[in-house]
């Protein structure tokens, strides 16, 4: 009995050890990892929703004008200054951020519903950068400073914006314009 409890001993202390040996080894890359400042994400906003071609009709009216809307515009994604974050680390693990498209236009002017912006806090210092070319975009230095690093697509224009005394009935309308996309990298100025 005495033996097993030295040899429990003998082997608890050399799993320690190992446990010890290890720790030590990955005690660099563990500080490393929680203090990240550069990282690389992939940006995608909204497009933006199509006009409406419709035309006004009612009981009263049985050949009304053009009264189509305007198509929303695509979501932005916008980075936000935050002096209460010190690292990219919340970022880090975001690598895709897609925004929502905007809406397309109705009846009766009704414009489409504008796509929702997405903010990215990032910490004081952050310079945004092109990923492809290299080119500085912006720099974050002020607390709640907001910058677009994405800007969402135009809504397209309704049947309404393209009527004249020539033209009374178009019959066409602009569809929305595409929302960039491309890989963004994001740098933290350490002093």
């Amino acid at each position: 009995m005495e033996n097993d409890k030295k040899q429990y001993i003998k082997h608890k202390n050399k799993l320690t050890g190992i446990n010890l040996q290890i720790l030590l080894t990955f005690a660099p890359i563990m500080e490393k990892s929680n203090f990240v400042d550069q990282i690389k994400i992939f940006c995608r906003s909204g497009h933006g929703g199509a006009g409406s071609k419709h035309f006004m009709r009612n009981k009263l009216t049985a050949m009304g004008g053009p009264d189509g809307g305007d198509g929303g515009r695509g979501g932005h994604i916008i980075l936000r200054g935050n002096r209460n974050i010190w690292t990219l680390l919340p970022v880090r693990y975001r690598k895709h951020v897609i925004a929502k498209d905007g809406g397309n236009g109705g009846e009766s002017h009704r414009s489409g519903a504008e796509g929702e912006d997405i903010y990215i806090d990032v910490p004081l210092g952050t310079i945004a950068k092109d990923a492809e070319t290299g080119d500085i975009l912006f720099e974050i230095t002020a607390d709640g400073e907001e910058q677009i690093i994405q800007r969402g697509g135009r809504g397209g224009l309704g049947n309404t914006h393209f009527k004249s005394a020539t033209n009374q009935t178009p019959r066409f309308a602009q569809p929305g314009e595409d929302g960039g996309e491309g890989w963004k990298t994001l740098e933290l100025k350490v002093l």
